[in-house]
């Protein structure tokens, strides 16, 4: 069977919509901007799910640790299904498929029927792994970590955008009558889900797989560059340290950025004494950093791996998940406002260049499995989440519940403010753990090697002889 190298754009320009891998680029961060827009779009809506379903503490955060757990799985499995059937197709079915929870969560009337739907919302976060294996597959060696952060970066966006997205989607609801201020919650969620169904046909009628063509026809043209004797089995990914490696980095990049993202609105108030309205805008502000911040990380990955090699790729990742976990562990003992916010701003510019970073290794580790390896290291950030949302819920819990005791028989505003105190102490210390942890993180990352075959392959592409497509 004859096989083809191939074909990968050197470039990433982003107003060439001629060109299938721009095209591919914009429609996979579109779809992955709302894939997160729709996870994350019951957020703004809490208070009122809370109210109208009768949640209790625990079943509010166990709604957000469902959230994250499906993930973890979802991500396993589709990155396995990438390899084998393709980004265009898996992606196709992830968004139709996906939409079904989102709209269902409009419709539920008990707790439980929430929690459910929560949980197989959480799939659609695999929606990441497809993302990175397309433009991997998209673009060349000298600009994938670029083009992976930025489409990863321009994604994540959907998690802040939902911010604003939802509550406008809610107003306009309520405006034309179609439903009052306290379902408004629902019909947004059903909107959302809608949307994301119409962008799984989009994705099917307007990519293609890579530059030569989709895989199914490469295969029976004979001209797919994987045959059977060259795929790489999943076990033999699993038994690769460096995988695993890359699984604790990115729990301690993205993994934490969503569990910080989750608590900030909440901590910000208890600490600072901020309002909802100002400590949420704070944290969409941190959000919308991923349009250039995670972009970032790719970009001095690419630098790095230019200029150094493969062994610069992991040099710089190291050092920035290390000054990631040195802002957060100083956010979290800052008492003034504006210094906070500072050391804040630091963390959350590395904390998404080290996701950029570590995205700009994994191509690399073995290129005829980035499918599988990306599903495994994407789920370690859902790991990372759910990990430290156990840990700052049992911290939090036990802090309040303390509290509350000892302020027995006080007023009800008394024993408010001694829960908020508690609650912002032991938020704080838990911030404080996850960053010397992260710090940790950093020096195993160094552990990372190439052999020699990968190290002089990079060397080549560092060279300008290197033939590639662009037209």
């Amino acid at each position: 069977m004859s096989t083809t190298e191939l074909k990968k754009s050197s470039k990433l320009e982003l107003l060439k919509l001629s060109n299938p891998a721009t095209r591919t680029f914009w429609i996979t961060s579109i779809a992955f901007f709302l894939c997160f827009f729709a996870w994350f779009g019951i957020v703004p809506f809490m208070p009122d799910v809370v109210r109208d379903l009768g949640l209790t503490p625990d079943q509010k955060w166990n709604s957000i640790i469902l959230a994250v757990s499906g993930t973890v799985f979802a991500r396993l499995l589709i990155g396995k299904l990438t390899d084998k059937y393709g980004p265009r197709l898996c992606y196709t079915w992830l968004l139709v498929l996906g939409a079904i929870p989102v709209i269902a969560i409009g419709f539920v009337q008990t707790p439980l029927q929430f929690l459910i739907c929560r949980l197989f919302i959480g799939f659609i976060g695999a929606s990441f792994v497809i993302t990175q294996v397309h433009t991997s597959i998209m673009f060349s060696p000298s600009i994938v970590g670029t083009a992976n952060a930025t489409s990863a970066g321009w994604g994540n966006l959907g998690g802040g955008a939902n911010r604003l997205g939802m509550p406008i989607i809610a107003a306009a609801v309520v405006s034309f009558g179609i439903a009052d201020q306290a379902d408004a919650w629902r019909y947004s969620m059903i909107i959302a889900g809608v949307i994301c169904f119409a962008m799984g046909l989009v994705y099917y009628f307007f990519t293609q797989d890579t530059l030569n063509g989709n895989f199914k026809e490469l295969r029976a043209k004979g001209e797919f560059p994987n045959t059977k004797k060259d795929q790489v089995g999943f076990l033999e990914v699993l038994k690769d340290y460096r995988v695993w490696i890359l699984f604790v980095v990115y729990a301690g990049c993205f993994g934490i950025e969503l569990t910080v993202y989750g608590t900030m609105d909440d901590y910000l108030q208890n600490t600072f004494q901020l309002e909802r309205a100002t400590a949420g805008n704070i944290v969409l502000s941190f959000a919308l950093m991923n349009i250039f911040a995670r972009t970032l990380g790719g970009f001095f990955g690419d630098r790095f791996g230019k200029k150094f090699g493969l062994r610069g790729r992991v040099l710089f990742l190291a050092a920035i998940l290390a000054v990631e976990g040195l802002m957060l562990a100083s956010f979290s003992s800052m008492s003034a406002l504006y210094v906070a916010i500072g050391f804040l701003v630091a963390f959350s510019l590395s904390v998404q260049m080290a996701e950029g970073a570590t995205f700009s290794v994994v191509p690399f580790i073995n290129k005829k499995a980035i499918g599988s390896i990306s599903g495994i290291v994407g789920a370690g950030g859902n790991v990372g989440a759910f990990f430290a949302a156990i840990l700052l819920k049992s911290k939090s819990a036990f802090a309040e519940k303390a509290a509350i005791a000892a302020n027995e028989g006080l007023s009800a505003e008394a024993i408010e403010a001694a829960q908020s105190a508690a609650s912002s102490a032991a938020v704080s210390s838990g911030y404080f753990i996850i960053g010397a942890l992260i710090v940790a993180i950093s020096l195993i990352s160094l552990a990372i090697k190439f052999n020699t075959e990968q190290e002089t392959e990079e060397d080549e592409i560092r060279e300008p002889k290197l033939a590639l497509a662009d037209k």
